[in-house]
């Protein structure tokens, strides 16, 4: 059946060929002053297509918001002059997009290898095996766990990594819910063998793998992840296919049972924010719900890890309300966010989702949250932009360095806050 699963990733990798291109494209940076300005960026999305990037749905554009959106290599002349004619300022963040999705991968001396490193993106028949391999090298330390299949009917692994046999304390982190953010799963892997290395060399990492387990999904989103890598590099959402056929995937990120399809989602299936046919519809996000809740006694906290942006997240998001444990969450973030920038003086921001970032639900952090996990956590890693999505696999070292430390302050908060 391995061998099997193998052959069927390798087919999925071969058809690589019939990529999307997007030669000549786009990435704009705008900066809306008005209500004026927010009405002709909504008019050209109906007139273009725009893909935002950020915020991600035209239906969260504000004044006084910066956006970010891709434009088709068709329509660039058309949205500058419009821009310009109606005074608001912008900057080309991306000038080719096909060229800076090659440049992406300027690891060069790796790419030849087909071997798993840490270093460069893998794709998902090289991370599948990194799992197995893994599991078979640190069995005192890792073992797998398939929590179900995906839509397309790819298992599902979290790695379970820690000495303690007992059911708790801790920490579920999951990588990848959104397919194009590959810096997510670089991270997710990283910091496994930053855990499993550590054990022997480091008392802090020895401290919390006694004490504390971690559950880690590298991949979320298994099938978009693999559709980035052989048929369109920007996709956001899984494949399930909407009732009418007219269009795939869900948002992962909107389907959560937690006021879901109200703000910040769509029930539109052919939008990046379509929320499903129902709350937990998705195989993906069901599989993680049935995890959570069959570990609920002993989960503490709950870590997203997402792209871009550089921010650290918590509850809530579908609501500017306070959550009831806001101050804490807080000050946990300032002392992670320390943590982070003392390395290489990245600067992130950090507060409540709706108000830092934009307003959305059915998220799976809110969803956590209201399951009684107090600590949860959304990161958005690098950048702020510049080049988005599409983060150099020469800044895989650094971000997930300064992540891995905001990573083990919150870990180690939790198990010093744990009963």
């Amino acid at each position: 059946m391995r061998l099997l699963w193998i052959w069927f990733c390798a087919a999925a990798v071969c058809s690589a060929s019939s990529s999307l291109t997007f030669h000549g494209h786009k990435v704009i940076q705008a900066q809306l002053e008005t209500e004026e300005h927010v009405k002709l960026i909504k008019s050209m999305h109906k007139r273009f297509h725009l893909d935002f990037w950020h915020p991600d749905s035209p239906s969260r554009i504000a004044p006084k918001m910066t956006v970010d959106f891709h434009v088709h290599a068709n329509h660039t002349d058309s949205v500058l002059q419009l821009l310009n004619q109606n005074t608001v300022q912008s900057e080309i963040l991306l000038h080719d997009l096909q060229a800076e999705i090659v440049a992406q991968r300027d690891n060069s001396k790796l790419q030849k290898s087909k071997n798993h490193k840490y270093i460069k993106y893998n794709d998902w028949d090289t991370i599948a095996d990194w799992i197995f391999n893994m599991e078979a090298k640190h069995p005192d330390l890792l073992s797998r766990i398939d929590i179900g299949n995906t839509y397309e009917g790819r298992p599902m692994h979290v790695l379970r990594v820690g000495q303690s046999s007992t059911e708790g304390p801790a920490i579920f982190m999951d990588c990848g819910i959104h397919a194009r953010e590959w810096i997510a799963p670089a991270f997710c892997q990283w910091f496994v063998r930053e855990l499993v290395s550590g054990y022997t060399k480091d008392e802090d990492v020895k401290k919390l793998l006694t004490n504390l387990n971690f559950y880690i999904l590298p991949v979320l989103n298994i099938d978009g992840y693999i559709y980035t890598w052989t048929t369109d590099r920007m996709w956001r959402k899984n494949r399930s296919p909407a009732p009418d056929g007219d269009c795939f995937g869900t948002d992962l990120n909107r389907n959560f049972n937690i006021s879901w399809c109200e703000i910040g989602a769509a029930d539109d299936p052919c939008t990046e924010i379509y929320c499903g046919k129902a709350a937990g519809s998705e195989e993906e996000t069901k599989n993680v719900a049935n995890f959570i809740l069959s570990h609920l006694k002993s989960i503490k906290a709950y870590i997203s890890i997402h792209a871009y942006s550089q921010m650290l997240l918590y509850p809530y998001s579908y609501t500017y309300d306070l959550a009831p444990d806001a101050q804490e969450l807080d000050e946990i973030s300032k002392g992670a966010i320390t943590e982070l920038s003392s390395l290489y003086k990245t600067k992130y921001v950090y507060g409540p989702s709706a108000s830092t970032i934009y307003a959305t639900s059915g998220s799976s952090d809110d969803w956590a949250y209201t399951q009684g996990i107090r600590y949860s956590f959304t990161f958005e890693l690098r950048d702020r932009g510049k080049r988005g999505f599409l983060l150099p696999e020469s800044q895989i070292r650094a971000t997930c360095k300064e992540t891995t430390l905001a990573v083990k302050y919150i870990a180690n908060y939790v198990l010093s806050h744990s009963s």
